[in-house]
């Protein structure tokens, strides 16, 4: 018989461990803990935990620990299970009645065995073998389904040889392990169950994101990479920061529920994307609309030779009958200069549409001469200036490919981006993403955008993805209108950042010292971009 003082301990241990089981998020750890709690409430030396197969064919072996040998295999042991799943019908699809775990999970029955070497009910001979090649002695069996909260068995709690806590002799499970064990399954399976729940709603949501960047990766491949890449930073970032012990970071903390926080805001973090022009994200040149107009000027300049060419031959016919070599010959060497100096206007004209390299002041009066002094006749027959206003617009672009309301198009995507995610029911876990998502174009002077926001109106998490975001720009090689960047020249500029006060120097410290941006430059980016890296201001 129990003593009262000892099912009280196991009883009162028994609401401990519920508790704990519903605060558990690790599947393996959750598996770990009821397994070693109904061990210690039935005093049993060994147990196994079996949880039914996805396609409720068979019971998988989660766990197993006997602690009299050393054993620990499965869950957080590190150790995995190489034994084969027990099925739940035999070859002619009866039911497996003979293994006592498949007879517990398909009737919904504990079975309760004094010994396993006088049962004759079930066939043990695998328990024998074992016993066999280890010296070992199962006696005392206790095998309990675990059920849902809708009654289905999910699982089987198997424990062997239970203890005398006075003597340490063997003996069997008494109708109080019984009780216990049967309640901590049924917690346990819900705590399973709901942990399933969550898993697959997470995962459910984590989808629902990925179509997000899909969507966008399908308007631009282009911004599809920047979408994964960012995030995979982001998190490399943020637990070399977790982990600072010293300096300005080191009371500086994440939880595991903290990093997945930042997780789903990297993942989000431009998925206003999905409102922004194709042909504005995407534009490589300046040209650039849904085609680039830099076709219809080169169109413009054949024209223009044609005509003059025209002209120089009807100017040669006007000077017969009389004969004048030197005459035509002069009018078709100004006709060849004219072309020319069209030619070198063409060219010149392609090289800065390409938008590589800062447009001085002279280059942006050239592009306005060429658009004016130049007339040419359109499909209308009408003479009108060689370039339209909106042609020298773009084409006098200073620095990249982009108009200031093209720019304007651009950020708004970040605008876009936090009235979407201010929109979702965010769990309390998960409440911060939009901050988080919503201030990585902000900068730590307040010059940044939308918000203006200052460092210290900033989470140090939006700060992070801020780094992360623009190393990333730097690097990538897939973008329309630039290379990727080499290590030391993307560091180079970020180390400017830092000093102008566009990135926080804290963090940028941390993505130096603990060589942040050389594991991602491993995994990320191409071998002739990893260069040596010196020493930055």
């Amino acid at each position: 018989m129990d003593s009262v003082d000892d099912l009280l301990r196991r009883l009162e241990q028994l609401n401990d461990i519920g508790t704990a089981l519903s605060r558990e998020r690790d599947i393996a750890r959750l598996l770990d803990s009821i397994l070693l709690a109904a061990k210690s409430i039935t005093h049993a030396d060994a147990g196994t935990l079996y949880r039914v197969t996805d396609d409720g064919s068979a019971l998988r072996f989660e766990i197993i620990r006997t602690a009299s040998l050393g054993i620990a295999m499965g869950g957080v042991s590190g150790k995995s299970i190489d034994f084969p799943d027990l099925p739940l019908k035999d070859a002619q699809g009866q039911p497996n009645d003979s293994l006592v775990a498949a007879y517990s999970a398909l009737h919904n029955q504990t079975v309760n065995i004094a010994d396993a070497y006088t049962a004759e009910a079930f066939d043990f001979s695998g328990t024998r073998q074992f016993d066999a090649r280890t010296g070992y002695r199962s006696q005392s069996f206790l095998t309990v389904p675990m059920k849902d909260h809708e009654g289905d068995v999910i699982g089987v709690l198997q424990l062997i040889n239970a203890t005398d806590p006075v003597s340490g002799l063997v003996r069997s499970f008494s109708s109080s392990d019984q009780s216990l064990a049967e309640s901590l399954a049924s917690q346990a399976a819900i705590a399973i169950t709901n942990r399933g729940l969550m898993s697959q709603l997470e995962a459910l949501f984590e989808s629902f994101i990925s179509l997000i960047n899909v969507a966008i990766d399908e308007k631009s491949h282009y911004t599809g990479g920047h979408c994964a890449r960012v995030p995979a930073l982001t998190m490399m970032l943020a637990a070399a920061a977790s982990a600072a012990s010293t300096g300005p970071l080191a009371s500086f903390a994440m939880s595991e529920r903290d990093h997945y926080e930042l997780k789903i805001a990297g993942l989000l973090h431009d998925c206003g994307k999905v409102t922004t022009p194709v042909h504005v994200v995407d534009k490589a040149t300046k040209l650039q609309t849904l085609f680039d107009r830099m076709a219809l000027v080169d169109t413009r300049f054949e024209v223009l030779k044609r005509d003059r060419e025209l002209e120089a031959l009807r100017s040669q016919l006007a000077l017969r009958p009389v004969v004048d070599p030197a005459g035509e010959a002069a009018v078709m060497a100004r006709a060849r200069s004219d072309m020319v100096t069209w030619d070198e206007d063409r060219e010149f004209l392609r090289n800065t549409n390409r938008g590589a390299e800062f447009l001085s002041d002279e280059a942006v009066r050239r592009v306005r001469d060429i658009g004016t002094t130049n007339s040419w006749r359109n499909a209308d027959g009408v003479e009108t200036d060689f370039l339209t206003a909106d042609e020298m617009e773009n084409l006098s672009i200073r620095g990249g490919t982009l108009t200031g309301a093209e720019r304007d198009i651009i950020n708004y995507h970040i605008v876009a981006t936090i009235k979407m995610l201010e929109q979702l029911p965010w769990p309390k876990h998960l409440k911060n993403v939009p901050e988080f998502a919503g201030g990585h174009h902000e900068r730590m002077d307040g010059k940044g955008y939308p918000k203006g926001l200052t460092r210290d109106q900033m989470s140090v998490q939006a700060r992070i993805m801020g780094i992360a975001d623009i190393f990333e720009a730097l690097t990538a090689k897939d973008r329309p209108y630039k290379p990727g960047m080499k290590l030391s020249q993307a560091m180079e500029i970020m180390s400017k950042l830092r000093s102008s006060g566009h990135i926080d120097p804290d963090l940028f410290d941390v993505f130096v010292s603990e060589q942040v941006y050389l594991r991602y430059a491993e995994q990320f980016l191409d071998p002739w971009q990893i260069d040596e890296v010196g020493g930055l201001a």
